[in-house]
């Protein structure tokens, strides 16, 4: 029987294989988010949690075995001060897989590996419902204000002004000064022609 075999050889050998995973898994601490093969991905989360559990220990011990696999002292700082306390409440399971299809050309299967929980999607959260509280319009404020009883909506002084003003120019208008002067006019026009039928009658009377 085929004892203590443990883990895909993912055809590669057990040196490569180690190196492989370590250069992985300082990708993926650092970038908190990589795409791989699926293969490569079911064994790579073993391998990444295990590091993960060791760094809630925070002794320096613990450090100095996390230090045997990655040997970027960055990534392990970021391990160890910011993802241990993340991960602090959550028992296992800080990653996920999630597959993208097969790729092009030799059709292998692709997949993407994440921690679970990430900073950015937090902050993306947080700015999306910070930008729909201030994207609330004046309709809706007018709305919430009508459906409530006991409150009163106050309308705009601008509209007033502007309804007084109309009023204003609707009151002071031209038409009365030009029918003065046309009734002037015509008034003028009748006496101009009483005056030449008069002086026409005159001379008929003289001849």
């Amino acid at each position: 029987m085929r004892h203590r075999v443990a883990g895909k050889k993912l055809g590669r050998t057990t040196a490569h294989r180690q190196a492989m995973l370590r250069n992985l898994t300082t990708s993926l601490i650092d970038k908190e988010k990589i795409t791989t093969t699926l293969a490569k991905a079911k064994v790579l989360r073993g391998f990444a949690e295990k590091l993960v559990t060791l760094s809630k220990k925070e002794t320096l011990h613990a450090r100095r075995r996390v230090l045997r696999q990655i040997h970027d002292k960055r990534v392990v700082a970021k391990l160890f001060d910011t993802l241990s306390a993340r991960f602090s409440h959550r028992p296992g399971g800080y990653t996920r897989i999630l597959k993208l299809g097969p790729r092009r050309g030799d059709n292998a299967e692709m997949a993407v590996i994440e921690f679970v929980e990430a900073e950015s999607s937090a902050k993306t959260d947080q700015e999306t419902k910070s930008e729909k509280g201030k994207k609330k319009t004046k309709r809706g404020r007018k709305r919430a204000a009508a459906a409530s009883p006991g409150r009163t909506v106050k309308k705009k002084p601008a509209k007033k002004k502007a309804t007084k003003k109309k009023t204003e120019k609707e009151t002071t208008k031209k038409p009365k000064k030009t029918s003065k002067k046309k009734t002037t006019k015509s008034a003028t026009r009748s006496t101009g022609k009483k005056a030449a039928t008069r002086s026409t009658r005159k001379t008929s009377k003289k001849s």
